[in-house]
């Protein structure tokens, strides 16, 4: 597990349960993080505020500077 992912597990995560959404790693590769986001985010009108504010959090606390490619998705009881 990487640093990155272990701090979307278990900084970002918590923080985005406390308003309902979700948010899974997928990967990251060449600067660019790829994760979903599930729950209320998966409906969020002001997603982009969110991935700026991840953007600033990883830059802040891991020293890395990426994107973020956002992937929204239903909750898993809806997909099917």
């Amino acid at each position: 597990m990487t640093k990155i992912q272990e701090y979307v597990e278990n900084i970002l995560q918590p923080k985005l349960q406390g308003d309902g959404g979700w948010i899974e790693f997928v990967s990251f590769e060449n600067g660019i993080l790829t994760v979903i986001f599930r729950g209320e985010c998966s409906k969020c009108l002001i997603l982009d505020r969110c991935v700026a504010w991840i953007e600033s959090e990883i830059k802040r606390d891991l020293k890395k500077d990426l994107k973020v490619n956002a992937i929204r998705r239903k909750p898993y009881f809806q997909e099917v």
